[in-house]
């Protein structure tokens, strides 16, 4: 009998401490799994209504949030592009001015604008040096006045901006407020509307305290579902990660809160048709991500066209889309069609997908019979007769959206489905479904007056007649596929792991990189005077380096500066190749020095919170190249050739340098071996400098 009590007493406590009621169908990460089968359709319905209402319950959800007219806009923020601030269209290093009518021009055109977008001004080149995130923020061209400019621009044209922070950030330059008031009080003093936390399955509430406490509207957008149901209380906007079968999920943020925006991300597809089918589906929005990470993964003209229907008529019919009576899987009669039903004020709107991979013509939608009703088929932009069940056609993987409304067609709705119906003329598979690549151009150098002899403090490198050139990029992300890294003279495109085969003349080349001392020599002779002069030389004081740092390399140099420097002296900046035939030789060799490392060649690596500024060139004799060139790996990165394609500029540096922030895999990597290189991507030189990137020069020989 005591046992059997026992026992008893053990089950009671541990239904007491389930997480939830039991049901055939629990959330899988993000969603719900779709019914069964259509015959189970209703008893599914009924079985996610019994679970949204105890989880509600659970985890406090009151919609208070979703009411503040202050942050209501998300509701209707269906396509949100992150932006690398990098990207050509969206500033002019020439002109200095950011150009966002052209960069809204570009999306407005391909596939039919957006309704807010994330600027990216940190990840992947955050950790070159002791910059925070925030410092990076700062570091944008023009300061925070000049974004503030930027941001009102993107307000004049209708769209919602906002900035991300990283809570892996932790080894750089610390704050003196919390992350939460910090963000929060940038995007106050910029004016931006929201913040997306990256990496964050949930941003916590003292965000939305700190937010609220400085007075800025803020929309908080985590990159993943929320961790627990009740952050659905304070973060009204997520990224969808999500999962693609056949018959689609239902969204578990927007289950639970209607009116929660979810943007689907699928950032490195290549095809979004399963994506965008899952968001319309939904009455969501869509993360069109294109220029990620500065490698360019461009929306084909199919998927941009389906977008741009897509949204229109999310965007005209925003209001029916946070229906708490929202039903999904609602019945359909052919197979692989599948509709969602979002009632309203009498009214009732349709979302339908094919699934199929063939067109579907036929009844399509089973509906009520109601006198007087009337129907339209929204995607086609015609009105439906005949009474139910409701007749038109769906394309093969295509879409389709039915209103009913007691009222007949106004002025306004039909404008809208004369619009539609102008689009819909062509069908979506009038348009090309082919994926491209950017290609790249190496930015050209003007050759050097050629020396016949070589000039002091300079080695003299043989020409090689066949130097086997093998370098692979180090970013973090992006794989193999093709569009990452670079594309050299001689390759038909971008790609991570380059083995060419050139020769190259003869060349001298600086035997240690340029110093504080010759560059203030520079200054001096030349009077320069960069236009944007943000960080520039920005450990110096009063026009003078700190006291014993002659011999140290110079930093806080954007490659612009590097190249004014090397024009004074009748130099240039070293192609990539150039430097490693420098540093390598001809046998293959992993660094200067040999195939080992070795801790008596270059400085030790540092990873705390400060910068100490670099070495002495001359303090590790024992790192010298084969070929007598010195201070080549793990002192100051050095810049050497710039890339650019139509929407991102880069520059390849070389040699690694000797501060890495320590906590995370995301901080810009180390490259101290001869066969790795890191892409640096460039803005503008007041966020370029850093204050572990210097240079050395070459000249040619006779």
């Amino acid at each position: 009998m005591g046992k059997m009590r026992r026992l008893a007493i053990c089950l009671f406590a541990m239904a007491a401490m389930a997480p939830g009621q039991d049901t055939k169908y629990p959330p899988q990460g993000q969603q719900f799994p779709g019914p069964p089968a259509k015959p189970d359709t209703a008893e599914w319905l009924q079985e996610l209504q019994r679970y949204r209402e105890e989880r509600r319950v659970r985890a406090g959800l009151d919609g208070e949030l979703y009411d503040r007219p202050d942050l209501r806009w998300a509701q209707s923020s269906f396509i949100q592009p992150q932006v690398m601030v990098e990207d050509r269209y969206l500033y002019d290093p020439a002109a200095r001015r950011y150009t966002v009518d052209r960069f809204l021009g570009d999306l407005d055109q391909r596939y039919g604008g957006v309704d807010s977008v994330l600027l990216w001004p940190v990840y992947p080149n955050l950790g070159i040096d002791n910059r925070n995130q925030f410092d990076l923020l700062r570091d944008m061209p023009g300061g925070l006045e000049g974004l503030r400019g930027m941001i009102a621009d993107f307000h004049r044209r209708g769209v919602r901006v906002l900035f991300p922070t990283m809570p892996w950030d932790m080894g750089t330059r610390r704050e003196s407020r919390s992350m939460p008031e910090t963000i929060a009080a940038l995007m106050k003093e910029v004016g931006a509307d929201g913040i997306n936390g990256d990496t964050f399955g949930g941003l916590p509430r003292s965000y939305r305290a700190a937010s609220d406490a400085a007075g800025q509207s803020l929309v908080l957008e985590p990159e993943g579902f929320p961790e627990s149901d009740e952050m659905l209380n304070w973060d009204s906007m997520t990224w969808g990660y999500w999962k693609y079968p056949f018959v689609p999920m239902v969204s578990r943020g927007k289950w639970l809160e209607p009116r929660h925006m979810v943007n689907v991300c699928d950032r490195w597809n290549k095809d979004k048709t399963d994506n965008l089918q899952a968001a319309f589906f939904n009455g969501v929005g869509y993360e069109t991500w294109e220029n990620i990470w500065g490698i360019w993964n461009g929306i084909t003209e199919r998927d941009a066209e389906a977008i741009r229907r897509v949204a229109k008529v999310e965007r005209k019919f925003a209001g029916y889309l946070g229906s708490a009576d929202w039903e999904p899987h609602t019945p359909t009669i052919p197979y692989g069609i599948f509709a969602s039903k979002f009632p309203g004020g009498g009214s009732t709107l349709w979302l339908l997908v094919n699934r199929t991979v063939y067109n579907v013509v036929g009844p399509e939608l089973e509906v009520r019979s109601e006198p007087g009703m009337h129907y339209f088929d929204l995607w086609h932009g015609v009105e439906l007769r005949g009474g139910a069940p409701l007749s038109f056609a769906m394309e093969a993987l295509g879409y389709g959206a039915v209103l009913a409304q007691k009222e007949p067609a106004g002025a306004e709705l039909n404008a809208f489905l004369a619009e539609m119906r102008n689009l819909n003329a062509q069908p979506l598979a009038a348009f090309p479904k082919v994926w491209h690549f950017l290609p790249q151009q190496i930015v050209p150098m003007e050759p050097t007056a050629r020396a016949a002899r070589t000039p002091e403090a300079m080695v003299r490198i043989p020409a090689a007649s066949d130097f086997t050139f093998e370098v692979h990029g180090i970013e973090i992300e992006g794989g193999d596929d093709i569009g990452v890294d670079v594309q050299y003279p001689g390759e038909d495109s971008p790609r991570r792991h380059h083995v060419l085969r050139m020769a190259i003349p003869a060349f001298d080349i600086d035997r240690y990189p340029v110093t504080n001392r010759q560059f203030a020599e520079f200054l001096k002779a030349s009077g320069y005077h960069p236009a944007d002069a943000h960080n520039f030389l920005k450990d110096w004081t009063n026009g003078t380096y700190p006291a014993g740092w002659d011999t140290r390399p110079v930093t806080w140099v954007s490659i612009e500066d590097a190249r004014a420097y090397a024009a004074w002296a009748g130099k240039r900046l070293p192609h990539e190749w150039e430097w490693q035939y420098a540093a390598q030789g001809l046998d293959g060799r992993a660094y200067p020095w040999g195939n080992t490392w070795c801790a008596d060649c270059a400085p030790a690596q540092e990873h705390g919170h400060e910068l100490r500024g670099p070495t002495p060139v001359d303090a590790y004799p024992k790192g010298a190249s084969p070929l007598g060139v010195m201070d080549m790996t793990g002192n100051v990165w050095q810049w050497t050739d710039e890339f650019q394609d139509e929407h991102t500029r880069a520059a390849i540096v070389r040699g690694g340098g000797y501060y890495r922030p320590a906590g995370s895999r995301w901080y810009f990597p180390s490259a101290y071996k001869l066969t790795e290189h890191g892409k640096y991507l460039l803005t503008a030189p007041s966020k370029d400098r850093s204050g572990t990137l210097g240079f050395r020069c070459v000249k040619d020989a006779q």
